[in-house]
């Protein structure tokens, strides 16, 4: 990583130029500011402690539950503590599943145990389980092309590997299996699903994740639950061995009445205009088997670090307000995301600008964003500042994180800070998601692109829209 210091007169001279082309830009103090921002990111463990704190203190956060409630009035102590304002929690409801009893073993030829874990949002078998043939399946297309004697009355297995990558493309073709498994195999007469677990590691760690919600009918599809890779590769062999090869699966998940849920939002109020916000999220819950570390409590100690950053440092705080939003229940189908769309409708036209944490501690590789054309020049800007931390430019068709779907699609703009996923999805969703695997120093280089992208985005007058 180059000094910060050699950057601030070459980034300072180019500055103008590109102020003339959107007549008001990122001025010359502005990047200076933006560096020394960024050069203290690199001399502090403040998210690194924050994620500390959430982990230990709550653990896991599956949404709904009282572990989730506990994580709020964490949030709502550790934000006033770190000195933001206007903080609250904003209420919605969710339904509950709760897991249970999970275990699946192989009967016969090779009687042996398999290491399962049933699917968010999937029926229970019962505590008697389900015993019957496996039918397997190189991936969901092939089991949605097939004919409902091939499965009926057996157990669809869908062994289809996940691709590694560092901007995690591959997440987006695999989970389909995840989704839509369930209710494909019911709708042909199978009586459970079983799927290879949707990511990357070889360990002997089963993956958890939502299937598809259709409104509030949680229980629909048949039991579903994921293999680790270890033994959905067991499985195969055994298949290659012998058939029929027959399986008994117990999960017993339960489906309760809705329960109540909140996203957590805490302000640095903006000096000149505090109607004009610049969202910076990440989300609160997490799934149940790990501690949520790397998902998401690295998004939430990076962004609360990078706001934490701003009011210890700035000497006055920026034109806009900087609103942090700690989204609950993102894991089962962004609920609070939608929540957050539908509560702030009236003044989504004030947001300015979003961008949400939430793939992990990696190093963040790439700027992207989504503004209109003639804005691009703000951001080549924004990213000339951030190219000292090694963060290249990117392109103009940034999504951002999952919980600014229903921003991006009212015509919010977006940005994305996007970080190195090569090992994230080994966690993902995971027993082994647990603090031992983030490196602080990676959550300072995170916090600093953070603190000085939302810096920039909050002091400058130039429209993003």
């Amino acid at each position: 990583m180059r000094s910060f210091m050699c950057w601030i007169v070459l980034l300072s001279s180019s500055i103008p130029v590109l102020a003339e082309d959107i007549s008001t830009s990122i001025t010359p103090a502005m990047v200076i500011t933006a560096n020394q921002l960024m050069d203290s990111a690199q001399r502090t463990n403040e998210a690194y402690a924050i994620v500390d704190s959430l982990t230990t203190e709550v653990g896991p956060r599956l949404a709904g539950t009282e572990a989730e409630a506990r994580a709020r009035q964490w949030a709502v102590e550790k934000m006033t503590s770190l000195g933001l304002k206007n903080i609250r929690v904003e209420i919605f409801e969710v339904p509950l599943w709760l897991r249970g009893e999970e275990s699946a073993k192989i009967v016969s030829p090779f009687p042996q145990p398999l290491t399962i874990t049933a699917l968010g949002g999937s029926a229970s078998t019962g505590p008697q389980g389900v015993e019957a043939e496996v039918a397997v399946f190189e991936s969901l297309a092939a089991l949605e092309q097939s004919s409902q004697g091939a499965v009926q009355g057996k157990i669809v297995f869908i062994d289809e590997v996940m691709v590694r990558s560092r901007d995690g493309s591959g997440y987006g073709a695999a989970v389909l299996k995840r989704r839509q498994t369930a209710y494909t195999a019911q709708r042909l007469g199978a009586v459970a699903a079983l799927i290879r677990s949707v990511g990357t590691s070889s360990h002997r760690f089963a993956h958890a994740g939502q299937m598809k919600r259709v409104g509030s009918a949680v229980e629909a599809g048949v039991p579903a639950a994921a293999l680790t890779a270890a033994d959905a590769d067991q499985l195969v062999r055994s298949l290659a061995y012998a058939k029929p090869v027959v399986v008994k699966l117990v999960i017993t998940p339960r489906l309760l009445p809705p329960a109540a849920s909140g996203n957590v939002v805490g302000e640095i109020v903006g000096r000149e205009r505090p109607h004009e916000i610049v969202l910076v999220g990440a989300h609160l819950d997490s799934w149940d088997l790990g501690t949520g570390a790397v998902d998401d409590g690295a998004g939430v100690g990076i962004v609360l670090g990078a706001a934490k950053l701003l009011i210890d440092t700035l000497p006055q705080f920026p034109r806009r307000t900087v609103r942090v939003v700690l989204f609950g229940s993102e894991e089962v189908g962004v609920v609070g995301a939608r929540a957050y769309a539908q509560q702030h409708e009236a003044t989504l036209a004030n947001h300015v600008l979003a961008a949400e944490s939430d793939f992990g501690s990696g190093d963040i590789w790439r700027f992207d964003s989504r503004v209109v054309e003639e804005k691009l020049p703000l951001m080549a800007a924004i990213a000339a500042v951030l190219k000292p931390l090694d963060i290249a430019p990117g392109n103009n068709t940034a999504r951002g994180g999952p919980d600014l779907r229903f921003l991006r699609e009212a015509g919010v703009p977006i940005a994305s800070l996007l970080q190195d996923g090569q090992d994230y999805f080994d966690f993902h969703h995971t027993a082994d998601d647990t603090l031992d695997k983030i490196t602080p120093s990676a959550l300072n280089q995170n916090v600093a692109a953070y603190a000085a992208l939302i810096y920039l985005a909050a002091e400058t007058t130039a429209d993003f829209r």
